[in-house]
């Protein structure tokens, strides 16, 4: 019962500075940033009772809970003199930067994606005739940031013939979206995830250039689309443009008919040979 006790006051005991007991301690920062598309560092030390150690070390970093949370890291070191060879990383993105036989089992990662916004969790293993194990209980609360993005921006008709502007963006904190161009109407804004946001212009009627800003902390995007709504003329102009064009071509017609008829007749030919002439009849009655 004693050191059942002991054990949970060790894994009770938390301190600004880690999580210790009987000379083990966990030291982790509770939050990392790290920007969209880059890469980031994830901090860990630890202490453990033993003045030296040279038997098996294995580094583990798990997400989202302590202990039985989804491995993503793993390195394992069977003596003092070998490198942790890496066992696991997912996705090839994650690379150990510490030397867990100095007590730091700090990685990188790489790439990062909205998805890697989780909280961290690392862990030591230390072989020997009673393994000691040992893991972060509160982990790492990694925040992936990202200046905005437009990311769509599209102009669409409904079936009542009614056009709308629709423009999508991402970012994190998630941008504010705002519209300029020539004057319009309506207005309705979404939002399908934490950091993106779309606004849409509904019943656009003036032609014109219409522009999509995406503005957050860490910068600004913007995107436009072009509008121009056909407009069908009066019955009259509508006759004048159909038919000038047709008579004009007509004509054309004729005047190169005429001419390919004029070309086909030729030079008159030459005069026949003057011929002997010939006396008049006459006709004489008494």
């Amino acid at each position: 019962m004693r050191e059942l006790g002991l054990v949970l006051l060790c894994l009770l005991r938390i301190s600004r500075k880690g999580v210790q007991c009987n000379g083990w301690s966990v030291h982790v920062p509770s939050d990392v940033t790290g920007e969209l598309g880059k890469m980031v560092i994830l901090p860990c030390t630890f202490t453990h009772p033993y003045k030296t150690f040279d038997r098996a070390l294995t580094a583990i970093w798990r997400i989202k809970e302590p202990y039985n949370g989804t491995v993503i890291f793993k390195c394992v070191s069977q003596s003092s003199s070998e490198l942790c060879r890496t066992a696991i990383s997912h996705k090839n993105k994650y690379k150990l930067l510490g030397n867990p036989r100095h007590k730091d089992l700090s990685i990188r990662v790489d790439n990062l994606t909205w998805s890697d916004s989780e909280r961290y969790f690392c862990r030591v293993e230390l072989a020997g005739d009673s393994q000691d194990k040992y893991e972060s209980r509160n982990g790492i609360r990694l925040h992936v940031i990202a200046a905005p993005r437009i990311i769509n921006i599209t102009v669409s008709s409904s079936r009542d013939h009614t056009f709308q502007a629709r423009c999508t963006a991402e970012g994190e904190p998630a941008p504010a979206l705002t519209w300029t161009g020539p004057p319009y109407s309506n207005l309705s804004s979404s939002s399908s995830s934490s950091h993106r946001v779309t606004k849409e212009l509904r019943s656009l009627t003036h032609d014109g250039k219409y522009t999509c800003t995406a503005v957050n902390s860490h910068g600004r995007a913007e995107g436009a689309v072009y509008f121009y709504k056909f407009r069908a003329s009066d019955s009259s102009s509508f006759m004048i443009l159909i038919f000038v064009p047709l008579a004009i071509k007509v004509v054309i017609l004729l005047v190169i008919l005429s001419f390919a008829a004029f070309s086909r007749e030729g030079a008159p030919s030459a005069p026949p040979s003057l011929a002997r002439p010939q006396q008049p009849e006459c006709t004489y009655e008494n």
